[in-house]
């Protein structure tokens, strides 16, 4: 999605929800007026199970919905699996790989989620490709290294046309589920770089979205969307309560 089109707000359920609870902060969801205004679009990614869920009640409405993993393997033996174009089969449109809780209890590589990265293009849907550095990353001055590496990989396995499709999702390690948050001004220092490498592969690259991930909450949302290079946010704990996450939504209406 280009940044052209207004802020991106993805919410990451991770692994939360049940029947009875999804279809009641989804239906919360979808009765707010904030999601229908022009300037931002909204997402869920959901657990695997939810998605049949998901399009049954989010077919033709203004909430799109995803996955928050793909196997980078088209098909074969690899029990529990899910692949690519499973996902697509359901509607979805946004699958993340290649986050931070996946590369740390999933053992994942770079090259894994290049894989993967690629397995969502050729099934049609947009890739929310995560990055982001630990604490002990930050503190030793390697940010700007390893989020560099990281997005290289995955730019590096991509054309020019493929890689204008991606999403990018900056999310500091340290401040996932933590309460801590970067400040607005790490946050741009990011994403300006980011923006930079995206131009590097490309002019065509250079309006791929680039969101925030790391405790965005209502009351810090409006500053993260104003920085020139934030275009949105992958949100998390926020996104399982309904006012929260659509005053996140509102936030970036007017950024």
């Amino acid at each position: 999605m280009s940044r052209k089109a207004g802020k991106l707000v993805v919410g990451n359920w991770k692994l939360h929800g049940s029947l009875a609870g999804n279809e009641a902060l989804l239906g919360d969801l979808l009765a707010s007026p904030v999601l229908s205004a022009p300037g931002v679009t909204a997402a869920v990614c959901v657990p695997f199970p939810y998605l049949a869920q998901c399009q049954a009640r989010l077919s033709g409405q203004v909430l799109g919905f995803g996955a928050q993993d793909v196997s980078a393997h088209v098909n074969g033996a690899f029990t529990g699996e899910v692949a690519a174009q499973m996902i697509a089969e359901f509607g979805a449109k946004f699958v993340i790989v290649g986050h931070s809780e996946r590369r740390a209890y999933h053992g994942e590589t770079d090259a894994s989620v290049a894989a993967k990265t690629l397995r969502v293009l050729d099934a049609g849907m947009t890739p929310i490709v995560c990055i982001g550095e630990t604490l002990a990353e930050r503190e030793a001055g390697e940010t700007t290294a390893v989020v560099t590496r990281q997005l290289e990989t995955v730019l590096a396995a991509l054309t020019l046309e493929q890689a204008a499709k991606i999403v990018v999702a900056y999310e500091p390690v340290w401040a996932i589920g933590t309460g801590k948050t970067a400040t607005s001004a790490q946050a741009q220092e990011v994403h300006a770089h980011l923006r930079s490498l995206l131009r590097a592969k490309g002019e065509a690259v250079v309006d791929v979205a680039v969101l925030y991930g790391g405790s965005v909450k209502p009351d810090n949302a409006a500053e993260l969307f104003s920085m020139a290079d934030v275009d949105g946010g992958l949100i998390g704990g926020a996104a399982l309560k309904a006012a929260d996450f659509l005053a996140i939504c509102e936030a970036g209406l007017s950024r």
